[in-house]
């Protein structure tokens, strides 16, 4: 973490200096961005934006107050990093259950009113993340991004008893978005508040109301499939409680347990079976104690002594997208710059069994947020905002595709070996589909194909672990003017830069020639999108990895750019510099090319855009002219 650049301030360096204006009570009549709905989503897209003090954006909720209690509980490996941006992945680690092995229980073969253990795994196989999968309360992570938010320039708060009622598009000034809003609080109930947005984005949940005014509609299959979940206290002689487990029964439904934070908690997703349209009212009025007593039969012989019910809810399994995440298109089919967007539940809703949905929300935002704040900040052409819904869209998509099949698994019974005409699943398949499936319940598995923003894989062979399209897959590394062991992955913030990893060669001849034609040529990528008052790296952050030991190296004789004056005083950013780890070689780890090196060009959201020899000097710059402004070289 780096601060006092500009000047010495004691106190936390967390709080950055406030922005101005400062946050008010009431609405403002004009906006940057208004964002509808804080859930995951909405409030990561607004801790992203927070980040940039010249964005005027609000965050207005239905809801009285912050959520207290949350449905979604499942942290991929891959949103940890993602947190890890914002600077929150220590404090989540700490308070949150860490996912390590999963146990498959079915019917004991001889005994079939009673369940035995037959597999037991690990959760997430090696190497595949630096973090775990991890599992804390929805509402919680809501905490963390709300705090990330006060302490932010922008020391936003959510505006509570709000909900958007109409939303109007027109092509005149600089608001184009008219919004509606109604107090939902009992001291204004019914009092309309309108507000004028540059962009507005529907982050308010199935129902929402943004997606209907843009023409969107969630399709898909209907439910069929009924869950309940609770969290409970509760005593019992289950051996594997304080593990994931998930459970056949013969006869009684089936059962998946997720450990809560806490060492106490445990959540448990009990199977109510097929939902006809018949029962479909029934099923949904299922109690609490029902519930429980289905999980205690399903856990026989084992007991179940539930002393308290934190929360639980009954839902049914369907799975639904929407066409788009954006207006590009108007309603009369003419193409056009997309100002109004949509994210999470609001274009996507599916089962909780893959534990992904919260995930993909989240990053959704992600995806949107640096977008948004590179057009609004004029880094970047508002073309770019394209790409979010044609990025994230097919992501949803995949999540579906891949949600059918491991809720149909998960809600299967066992197959009986003495009457397999029967039918079911076999517990050895629900098992193997599982492990199977860990690169995508771990977030990881997502790949962006050829575009604007991800390059044909022409020099992947460069760096074979790096794949292009897919996320930045960290390692260790050895920074070098302090000798201090790191992720090199860690460096990312949630900033909206560009990120330009260079792996230097053998000989270094490359490295300092790169370095070279990014100062000093005027057709750089570097020279042309810095602004002439702005530090070197300020839209394009420039970091190397060598491949000698740190200790062998004189820090001194690397190139300048590599050890940049900044801020007003001009101080030395000792950070740009790293070796590779003796205890885990990048090079090797990554599969780098020793002999020539390579460049990894990583996008503000931590997905690799491009992978490129490092004397493709002009070739970088052709990538990223078209994306980023270039007020130096028009």
């Amino acid at each position: 973490m780096q601060f006092h650049l500009n000047g010495f301030h004691p106190g936390d360096p967390d709080v950055q200096p406030a922005a101005e204006p400062p946050h008010s009570a009431d609405l403002p009549e004009t906006l940057d961005v208004l964002i509808a709905g804080s859930g995951p989503a909405g409030l990561v897209l607004a801790a992203q934006l927070c980040q940039f003090p010249s964005i005027n954006l609000r965050i207005v909720e239905r809801r009285a107050g912050r959520l207290m209690m949350g449905q979604a509980d499942g942290i991929a490996c891959r949103t940890v990093e993602m947190m890890n941006a914002f600077g929150l992945s220590e404090r989540l680690l700490r308070e949150a259950y860490w996912v390590n092995e999963t146990v498959f229980w079915r019917p004991d073969k001889d005994a079939r009113h009673c369940i035995t253990r037959t597999g037991r795994v690990q959760d997430t196989e090696d190497g595949l993340s630096e973090f775990p999968h991890v599992i804390v309360n929805q509402a919680r992570i809501q905490d963390y991004l709300l705090d990330s938010m006060r302490l932010s320039p922008r020391r936003l708060e959510p505006d509570y008893n709000l909900e958007v009622v109409a939303v109007e598009r027109d092509e005149q000034g600089q608001y184009p978005i008219k919004v509606t809003l109604r107090r939902t609080d009992q001291a204004r109930l019914g009092e309309l508040v309108t507000v004028r947005t540059r962009y507005l984005i529907g982050c308010d949940g199935a129902r929402s109301c943004v997606r209907t005014a843009i023409g969107q509609e969630l399709r898909g299959d209907a439910a069929n499939h009924a869950w309940g979940v609770m969290d409970a206290l509760a005593i019992t002689d289950f051996p594997d409680i304080r593990l994931k487990a998930a459970i056949q029964s013969a006869s009684a439904g089936n059962l998946l347990i997720i450990p809560r934070e806490g060492g106490h908690l445990v959540r448990f997703y009990v199977d109510l079976g097929d939902v006809h349209a018949q029962d479909r009212e029934r099923v949904r009025n299922t109690s609490v104690e029902q519930l429980i007593a289905t999980a205690q039969r399903v856990l026989h012989p084992y007991t179940l002594d539930v002393k308290e019910v934190a929360w639980f809810s009954v839902y049914e399994v369907g799975q639904r997208l929407t066409e788009r995440f954006d207006d590009s298109l108007s309603t009369d089919g003419r193409e056009r710059e997309p100002r109004i967007f949509i994210a999470g539940d609001a274009c996507h809703t599916h089962s909780a069994k893959a534990g992904q949905g919260m995930n993909v929300s989240m990053q959704d935002a992600f995806n949107l947020g640096w977008k948004l704040a590179a057009v609004l900040e004029q880094r970047s052409e508002a073309d770019l905002l394209r790409t979010y819904s044609q990025e994230r869209q097919p992501v949803a998509q995949e999540l579906i595709d891949f949600d059918k099949e491991w809720s149909a698994i998960m809600g299967a019974r066992p197959k009986d070996p003495e009457h397999p005409e029967d039918g079911g699943v076999e517990p050895a398949h629900l098992q193997d589909y599982f492990v199977r499936a860990g690169r995508y319940t771990a977030g990881v598995a997502t790949r962006y194909h050829p575009a604007k923003l991800t390059a044909q894989p022409t020099y992947q062979h460069l760096a074979q672990g790096f794949g292009i399209g897919t996320r930045f897959h960290s390692a260790p590394v050895i920074r070098v003017p302090d000798a201090k062991p790191m992720q090199l992955g860690h460096i990312a913030q949630a900033d909206g830069r560009w990120r330009l990893y260079l792996f230097a060669d053998a000989a270094h001849t490359r490295l300092h020639d790169l370095c070279r034609y990014l100062v000093n040529d005027p057709d750089s990528i570097l020279r042309l999108s810095t602004p002439a008052d702005a530090d070197v790296d300020s839209v394009l952050d420039i970091r190397a990895v060598l491949q000698q030991p740190h200790r062998s190296l004189r820090w001194e004789l690397l190139p300048e750019l590599l050890r940049p004056a900044k801020g007003r005083y001009g101080l030395i950013d000792f950070e740009k510099i790293f070796t590779a780890d003796s205890a885990q070689d990048i090079f090797q780890a990554r599969n780098i090319d020793r002999e020539c090196g390579a460049m990894v060009l990583v996008r503000p959201d931590q997905y690799v855009a491009h992978v490129l020899p490092l004397d493709a000097h002009e070739q970088l710059t052709a990538f990223l002219r078209p994306i980023l402004k270039t007020p130096n070289g028009g």
